[in-house]
């Protein structure tokens, strides 16, 4: 019989590869659609399948890290969703809201299971597994909306910032951030791994991830 850790971990990979990576996909896909970019649709990503959002290499990464005993962190992707920017109304506006759409999703969602969580703890219910797992819902999803709000490629963020600053330095911005955000967003991972100093990406968490998810939660 599974302990309750197992069946945590197990229920943490359903969450992410079920729900928060294709809905945050398809968020992608349904307001480039909008938009006017119908390229998502045209390839079969405009849907809520979960099958057709998994990414072998991301997911296969995911399921190890959450599966393999002792293991410090979780590390996986679903399949970028593709937008064509020349084809949105609206120029770098339409894209940085095309990007915006993922994280704001997996907000949603966050606070989606907030309810029925706060629902079993105002009335005192003895259950302590499905609180947990909602518990990691709520985690999960504002987590994966703060990492991908991050401004470095291939990250959300990115198409954020360029979107914010005016059209030169969008211009300028986008050449470094190409060339450097990727190794850039590989050493903020790898930082505690390989020289034991704390890592960035939790000091990010913990000033903004904790906050949100006491006040969606209440505790």
């Amino acid at each position: 019989m599974l302990d309750n850790e197992t069946i945590v971990r197990v229920a943490l990979i359903g969450i992410i590869l079920l729900a928060a990576l294709p809905i945050h996909e398809f968020s992608h896909a349904l307001i480039a659609y909008r938009l006017g970019d119908g390229t998502a649709k045209l390839l079969g990503r405009l849907t809520l399948n979960p099958i057709v959002h998994f990414d072998p290499v991301g997911g296969t990464l995911l399921i190890l890290t959450l599966l393999i005993p002792g293991s410090g962190f979780i590390f996986g992707w679903a399949k970028p969703t593709p937008v064509n920017p020349a084809n949105l109304r609206g120029g770098r506006q339409s894209d940085a809201l095309v990007a915006l759409a993922g994280p704001a999703s997996n907000l949603v969602l966050a606070a989606a299971a907030a309810i029925p969580f706060r629902v079993m703890i105002a009335t005192g219910v003895d259950a302590s597994l499905p609180l947990a797992i909602l518990f990691l819902f709520i985690q999960i999803n504002i987590s994966l909306m703060i990492f991908n709000l991050i401004p470095l490629p291939p990250l959300d963020g990115s198409h954020i910032l360029l979107a914010l600053v005016d059209p030169r330095t969008s211009w300028q911005l986008r050449n470094v951030l190409s060339q450097y955000g990727p190794m850039i967003l590989l050493a903020l991972i790898l930082i505690p791994s390989v020289t034991g100093l704390p890592s960035p990406l939790s000091i990010i968490f913990q000033v903004i991830a904790h906050p949100i998810i006491s006040l969606l939660t209440g505790l």
